[in-house]
């Protein structure tokens, strides 16, 4: 804030009626639906019979239309930008008016304009000066401009008016349209697109940076085709709405003045206003965005923003592990961060993997019901068969399926490692640790394992400096169960059990 970098403003937000909170774009997941594309007719003003066909996916919001848009080189609408248009049912007046955002193949070219509602709309009515009608409120239901559909929920409304505007001449036609539509990544809510006051980050001279720093090698993206995911992201970046209202998280620090208006932001809690000394002030009861929070997780743990041992010590940190979901919620996030505060890049090298699926290939989730408690695994098989299940099978940045089969082929993988060592350990009975046998007391056997060992090592250390631990898995998966129980252990039964044979202190 005292660098410029946030402010506060009233803009279009991401709104989750259910959540009833802002989200950011990237917390907005968007699939696409079946929906319909209605035409209606809005009436020129002054030309009786003259109307200005517009195509629209959600009619309800029309009654927070300010105007109608159509591309500047679109001849069919040269003679009517400039006029007025009447907006059906409510009877408001408004602009028709060109702007190169429009698409002139879209629908009719002609598209309803309703700034409090649409971020491109907003946008329009930012450099047409359109006036901002708020109709759908923080619930999804209808707000007081939408006249007799005021407190109806805004699908319901969507019914009842359409038919509306069937019965009154203003529906032209309907037709199928498959489109993108938004959904809060949480509760997964269809989102409206609402305009409202927030805190907002200014994301271009941050975004700068921590583009360079992977273009430039500073920090590695491991697999590397993820270096295009995160540099498209943080090049088309938008400022970064902040300020969530939920009931949990860092209290934004900003004050407001019940008698001057003022808005104060302070580093330590306020008793008075500073600007006229009232003491009727109030916090904001808004929370900071989570990611906004996390994203100062490499260096605040060191101390920050103290110069800590620590600090100076463990920060740049060497690598980050986290999956490709999160890539643009934290990753970027602490990229930016670290270079603007911590005055470096936070890790080397971001380490990808990929997503656990259920065994049908789908992401876990509650409604499913097919999420995997890792504690009842652990209960059942142990911490270490999950670990070594979970990192064999699979390469950097892709998703696995989770089998259960898979889990008891690591667990007996476990078992087999255990029984090798009770078998080891029971035959060290009076061994001299002092002993050290020389190159000629060596078994064929014995050179063979050695020479597997230390090619297993090599290759082992090879797979985990490239990332690749399903691989490294897989060697030693396959040293300890085919080449070393499986054949060398049995080969040495023989010398183990005769107690007269010398060879017997060398195998051990």
């Amino acid at each position: 804030y005292e660098k410029g970098l946030i402010y506060q403003g009233t803009r279009i937000t991401n709104w989750c009626p259910s959540c009833n909170t802002a989200i950011s774009d990237i917390e907005v997941e968007h699939e696409t639906e079946q929906g319909h594309l209605w035409h209606l007719r809005y009436e020129v003003e002054g030309e009786p019979g003259k109307y200005v066909e517009i195509a629209t996916t959600r009619p309800e919001t029309m009654f927070g239309d300010t105007g109608v848009a159509v591309h500047p080189d679109d001849e069919r609408y040269k003679d009517l930008v400039g006029k007025t248009l009447i907006l059906p049912i409510v009877g408001r007046r408004i602009p028709l008016f060109a702007d190169e955002y429009v698409d002139k193949n879209f629908g009719t070219g002609a598209v309803k304009v309703t700034p409090a509602h649409d971020p491109n709309d907003f946008e329009m009515g930012q450099r047409h000066h359109l006036e901002e009608i708020k109709v759908i409120g923080n619930t999804g239901k209808m707000l007081e401009g939408a006249g007799k559909y005021a407190g109806m929920d805004r699908y319901e409304c969507r019914k009842a008016l359409v038919k509306e505007l069937e019965e009154t001449g203003v529906l032209v036609s309907v037709e199928e349209h498959e489109h993108s539509v938004g959904h809060c990544s949480r509760c997964h809510s269809t989102i409206e697109p609402l305009v409202s006051k927030q805190w907002f980050v200014k994301m271009e001279s941050l975004a700068k940076p921590a583009i360079e720093a992977v273009k430039d090698g500073r920090i590695q993206f491991v697999p590397e085709r993820f270096t295009k995911t995160y540099i498209n992201w943080l090049e088309n970046i938008r400022d970064w709405c902040i300020s969530r209202q939920l009931w949990w998280g860092h209290r934004i620090p900003a004050w407001y003045c019940d008698d001057c208006g003022a808005t104060s932001v302070s580093r330590t809690d306020l008793t008075e206003c500073p600007h006229c000394h009232s003491k009727h002030i109030h916090q904001d009861e808004d929370v900071l965005d989570t990611w906004f929070s996390s994203g100062l997780w490499p260096f605040e743990t060191f101390g920050w923003p103290d110069k800590t041992p620590e600090l100076e010590q463990f920060y740049p940190t060497a690598t980050l592990v986290t999956g490709y979901d999160i890539i643009f919620f934290w990753v970027a996030r602490m990229v930016m961060m670290g270079l603007e505060f911590g005055k470096d890049i936070p890790f080397h090298h971001v380490f990808i993997h990929g997503l656990v699926r259920d065994s049908q290939g789908r992401k876990m989730s509650k409604s499913l019901g097919n999420g995997i408690d890792p504690v009842e695994v652990v209960e059942k098989y142990g911490a270490d068969t999950l670990r070594f299940m979970l990192i064999t099978g699979n390469t950097p940045g892709n998703d696995m399926r989770f089998y259960w089969e898979r889990v008891e082929s690591a667990r007996n993988f476990a078992n087999k490692i255990w029984n090798a060592s009770r078998y080891m350990l029971m035959n060290l009975e009076g061994f001299d640790k002092s002993f050290k046998p020389e190159a000629s007391d060596f078994t064929l056997a014995d050179k063979w394992i050695l020479s597997r060992y230390a090619k297993t090592a090599e290759g082992v250390t090879r797979s985990l400096d490239n990332f690749e631990l399903g691989e490294a898995g897989r060697m030693i998966y396959e040293f300890i169960w085919n080449e070393f129980c499986d054949w060398y252990i049995e080969l040495t039964k023989a010398r183990l059990y005769d107690k007269e044979n010398e060879r017997a202190k060398n195998t051990a």
